[in-house]
C-alpha cells in the first residue's frame, strides 16, 4: 500500500510539478450559486462534456430557473438526457427550486455570498443529491472559498501520488486533503490535478512515462493492482 506523503514540501514540489506542466491558474468565479448547484449536480456521474452540453440545453430551453421550476418533469428529462441519469438528475434540479422558492420566495442563491463556509455548507447538505463534492464545487467555484472538491479524477490521482492512503474514500480524501493543501494553492492545485487525471493519470491507461510525477510515484510499478 502506498503511505501517503502530506508533509508541506511534498505538497509544494506537486504544486510546482503540475503548474510548471499545465499553467497558473487564477480564480475566476464562474456562476451564481444557484447556476452552479445545478451545473454540478447534472456533472455527476458523466463526463465535463456530456455535462457541460446538458447545462447549455437547459439554459436554451429554459429562459429562467422560474420557467424550469413550473415545467413538466418530462421537458426536463428531454434537455439533459444527453448527461445520462436525466431522470434523477431532472428530478432533484426541480425538487430543490421548489424548495429554495418555498423558504426564500424567489429563486437565488445569492445570500450564501454573506454566509461563513460551514453555515453555507450546512444549508446547501440539506438538498437531496447534495453531497461533499457538489458543496464544494459551489463554495469554491462561486463564492470562491478555499474549500477542497473531490471527483473521481482527484481522488484516483492522489491515491497514485500518495496524497492520501490508496484505499481512501472520497469522503475522508476530501478531510485529508482540505487539512493538507494550503488554502492560497486549492484553486490552481484542484484544476490542475483533474488536467493531469484526464490527460496522463487515466483510470486504465495511464501514461506513466509521461508523468511529471514519475520520479516522486510508485504507482508505475504496480497500476495493475490498484
Amino acid at each position: 500500500m502506498l503511505k501517503a506523503k502530506v508533509n508541506s514540501k511534498y505538497i509544494k514540489t506537486l504544486f510546482s510539478l503540475l503548474e510548471k506542466e499545465y499553467g497558473r491558474k487564477i480564480l475566476k468565479p464562474s456562476f451564481d450559486p444557484l447556476s452552479e448547484l445545478i451545473s454540478t449536480i447534472l456533472s455527476q456521474n458523466t463526463s465535463d462534456y456530456n455535462s457541460h452540453r446538458a447545462f447549455r440545453n437547459l439554459k436554451h430551453s429554459f429562459k429562467s430557473w422560474e420557467i424550469l421550476r413550473s415545467a413538466p418533469p418530462g421537458k426536463i428529462v428531454r434537455g439533459i438526457k444527453i448527461g445520462g441519469l436525466e431522470k434523477v438528475k431532472a428530478g432533484r434540479i426541480k425538487n430543490i427550486l421548489n424548495q429554495i422558492y418555498k423558504e426564500r420566495g424567489k429563486l437565488t442563491l445569492s445570500f450564501l455570498e454573506k454566509w461563513d463556509t460551514e453555515r453555507v455548507k450546512r444549508y446547501l447538505s440539506r438538498f437531496k443529491g447534495v453531497g461533499d463534492k457538489t458543496i464544494a464545487c459551489v463554495l469554491l467555484f462561486s463564492l470562491g472559498r478555499p474549500v477542497f472538491p473531490v471527483d473521481t479524477h482527484i481522488l484516483r490521482v492522489s491515491r497514485r501520488i500518495g496524497l492520501i492512503p490508496v484505499k481512501t474514500d472520497s469522503k475522508k480524501a476530501h478531510l485529508i486533503l482540505q487539512k493538507v493543501i494550503p488554502e492560497n494553492l486549492i484553486y490552481a492545485f484542484h484544476l490542475n490535478l483533474i488536467e493531469h487525471g484526464r490527460k496522463i493519470c487515466k483510470a486504465r491507461a495511464p501514461l506513466c512515462s509521461e508523468c511529471v510525477f514519475k520520479k516522486n510515484c510508485k504507482f508505475k510499478d504496480k497500476f495493475k493492482y490498484i
